[in-house]
């Protein structure tokens, strides 16, 4: 795990002033965290979906490149049609 170097002062700051360990300190950081979680999540936003039938035949979302040349080339149809 790698950890901000000024979060880890800060952490050991805290922890020698309050005589706890860090590993509390973390401990204690992570509960804070993970436990404002479910609030995020009620409001949640909705994103707008629209007809279609999915992805064009032949479309590979794990193939990054022919994903890009893709879209480039609808870009360029685009805009010889505008």
């Amino acid at each position: 795990m790698n950890v901000d170097e000024a979060l880890l002062v800060a952490a050991k700051e805290l922890a020698a002033r309050t005589r706890r360990s860090l590993g509390d300190v973390v401990d204690d950081a992570l509960r804070l965290l993970l436990a404002e979680r479910p609030a995020d999540r009620r409001g949640a936003v909705r994103l707008p979906t629209f007809g279609g039938s999915g992805l064009r035949p032949g479309v590979d979302l794990e193939d990054k490149q022919a994903l890009a040349e893709l879209l480039d080339g609808d870009g360029a149809d685009a805009r010889a049609a505008g």
